[in-house]
């Protein structure tokens, strides 16, 4: 399950890919490296029809029997869309694109896990994650400090692992958008066209970046 990925972008670079109607975040420095219940940018078909790009928290609300009243903490990545919890929110009103350049999976290696980067190719460009996004209103977080109120939230879709993720997580990988006219797809058309965008992106066409390698420890000077 992706529950971490990096944009790193300059905002016209954003801009000209996405091409919204508008802009939400008052130009905001895209670069940044985004975590569940926190915000993340996309692009949406706002209510009058023209494209947006604004912040949403990442994490679509959790059914009511995992919750069970305690805040929501969300569930970031979506796989079945047939599900009825999942069903309503796949309309052009509810799709939204997710920015990124490199998402995260844990490998399972010891004494802890890695984290191992993938993206495109090795220069990292922009694609995006084929999403969907709803208002909510409850409450968020944890139960020490739980956010009480009307949220926006997004999480992507997931699909089968191909060969170059499968080896890091086999179960899944995001659903992943590099084309104008599959962004177009995407936003536009009727859900029985835009499903077919639920696939494995070609495994020829993206990398696992190098491990990164953890700074040694520094000795404690006081």
């Amino acid at each position: 399950m992706c529950n971490r990925y990096r944009i790193e972008v300059e905002f016209d670079e954003l801009w000209h890919a996405a091409r919204p109607h508008s802009d939400m975040t008052n130009r905001a420095n895209p670069t940044t490296e985004v975590f569940p219940d926190k915000p993340g940018l996309v692009v949406r078909n706002s209510a009058d029809g023209e494209r947006e790009l604004v912040n949403l928290t990442w994490g679509m609300p959790s059914p009511p029997t995992v919750t069970n009243g305690k805040p929501d903490y969300g569930v970031t990545n979506i796989r079945n869309l047939d599900s009825p919890h999942w069903r309503g929110w796949t309309g052009v009103e509810n799709r939204c694109i997710v920015p990124w350049t490199a998402f995260c999976e844990y490998e399972d290696t010891k004494p802890k896990k890695t984290a191992r980067w993938f993206a495109i190719d090795d220069n990292q460009p922009l694609a995006f994650f084929a999403g969907i996004w709803r208002p909510w209103r409850g409450a968020r977080g944890s139960m020490k400090n739980p956010r009480v109120g009307e949220h926006e939230l997004f999480a992507f879709l997931t699909c089968d692992a191909n060969s170059v993720v499968k080896p890091i997580h086999p179960k899944a990988m995001p659903v992943i958008l590099t084309k104008p006219e599959e962004v177009e797809l995407w936003l536009t058309a009727d859900w029985k066209d835009a499903k077919a965008l639920q696939r494995p992106y070609p495994a020829d066409k993206m990398t696992l970046l190098p491990a990164e390698q953890l700074p040694a420890e520094q000795p404690t000077l006081f």
